[in-house]
């Protein structure tokens, strides 16, 4: 069975909001968003690091998924570990935000842990390409 995340192409599990992003379609989810391709879902997680890296400071892996996932509804700390341990980057290295293997890497594992099934690379980096 595909994961909410996965039939949304919202692998990301983006909740509704006023912000609307490039690819994003009406869905019939009444929580979170949809997008026309996972593609366009990736795109969607790599902007919204981006913003938290650039306008919050959030620079580190523990510093972004604390506040992508926080603690009021999330193991966060078990996120944060998988994170790491999945993309390969020390949870509080300073995250190179215009690194695509590293981004990539990233947004890949928090899909994992979102949707409980190993990212697709090729989709992505079809995201990344879309930015």
């Amino acid at each position: 069975m595909t994961t909410r995340g996965l039939r949304n192409n919202n692998p990301g599990n983006i909740r509704l909001s006023e912000v609307k992003y490039q690819g994003e379609i009406k869905g019939s989810d009444k929580a979170f968003k949809s997008f026309c391709s996972r593609a366009y879902g990736y795109r969607a997680m790599l902007v919204i690091l981006r913003t938290y890296y650039n306008k919050y400071r959030l620079n580190t892996i523990t510093k972004m998924i604390h506040r992508w996932a926080p603690t009021c509804e999330n193991n966060t700390r078990a996120y944060i570990n998988n994170v790491s341990t999945w993309s390969g980057i020390n949870p509080d290295a300073v995250v190179e935000i215009t690194s695509k293997q590293m981004m990539c890497a990233i947004v890949a594992a928090m899909s994992r842990v979102e949707n409980g099934v190993q990212a697709s690379r090729t989709e992505v980096e079809a995201g990344w390409e879309l930015l």
